[in-house]
């Protein structure tokens, strides 16, 4: 009778299985995945903020331990040397004037290494250029100055002693105009026009109908102003801000009553503010709202006040 083999007190050698378990990764690893950058530019942005970081700390004891400013110079010059230095220009929001003249702004400095860029200085010679209503200036390490500029919005031109120029809301000059490129604005005419600027587009608003139709506005006597329309017409305005308003009104609503532009009429006449006078290219006028251009000036009307005295 056989014996079945004896088993033996060593256990089983499993196989090796097929399939190692593969480490997760970490969150860092999954975040630096799915950066859209590579390995290396990490290190290199990482490399770069370092020694920002270091430069940066030493300027700040040198200030507070009152290190002769020729110690911070030097510091900030070998981080301009190291890369943190002015080798790009970045402009934005510049649609009318000349970029060359930022670009000459920005690189009137002392020196370019990034530490050393006075970006208080570069904006206040920004603000001091009409175009431009306000600049903000800012660093984009390693070598980047950003610039933003906010320009002005040109508002009317302004025509005094023959020469044109362009100028915003504010009466702020801006730059020359050629009579021959007159762009489609207001025109506004005469000594400190430009300085009443402000004014002339509050005086404008109490007869929104009229303004597409006025073709320039003369400043006279630096206290009223005469109103010359596309139809030829001239309409002289009492001084004072409320008054010229009032007046301005009250034609607009004679003009929509029995229309008064385009009729043959070549001045009208309210700085009385009791007297409405209006004059035909003969020289005759009559006082009161005209009921039509060929009707003749009654004997009673007031022929002086047809006489433009300023």
């Amino acid at each position: 009778m056989s014996r079945a083999p004896a088993k033996s007190g060593r256990p089983t050698a499993r196989r090796p299985s097929a399939k190692r378990k593969q480490k997760k990764p970490s969150i860092i690893d999954r975040i630096l995945a799915w950066l859209p950058i590579s390995q290396h530019t990490l290190q290199r942005i990482a490399t770069w903020s370092i020694f920002a970081l270091a430069v940066g700390a030493a300027l700040v004891v040198a200030q507070i331990f009152g290190i002769p400013g020729a110690v911070g110079t030097a510091v900030a010059e070998q981080a301009g040397n190291a890369g943190f230095r002015v080798e790009q220009i970045e402009i934005r929001g510049v649609k009318r004037m000349d970029q060359m003249t930022v670009y000459a702004v920005a690189l009137e400095q002392k020196s370019r290494a990034m530490p050393l860029v006075d970006l208080n200085q570069i904006r206040d010679k920004l603000l001091q250029y009409g175009w431009v209503q306000d600049a903000h200036v800012s660093r984009r390490l390693p070598d980047t100055l950003l610039i933003r500029i906010v320009e002005r919005t040109p508002a009317a031109v302004w025509q005094n002693e023959g020469t044109l120029s362009l100028i915003d809301r504010d009466g702020v000059y801006l730059e020359p105009v050629s009579a021959d490129a007159m762009p489609d604005l207001p025109l506004v005419i005469g000594p400190g026009a430009d300085r009443q600027e402000p004014a002339y587009q509050t005086l404008m608003t109490s007869a929104p109908a009229l303004k597409p139709k006025v073709r320039a506005a003369t400043w006279v006597g630096n206290r009223r102003w005469d109103l010359l329309f596309d139809t030829g017409e001239t309409l002289s305005l009492p001084e004072g801000t409320d008054e010229a308003a009032k007046a301005l009104r009250t034609f607009a609503e004679r003009d929509g009553t029995v229309r008064l532009l385009g009729r043959g009429w070549v001045k009208f006449d309210m700085r009385d503010p009791d007297k409405f006078v209006a004059r035909k290219p003969d020289g005759s006028s009559r006082t009161g709202v005209p009921t039509s251009s060929k009707g003749s000036a009654p004997a009673s009307a007031d022929r002086a006040a047809s006489r433009d005295q300023v």
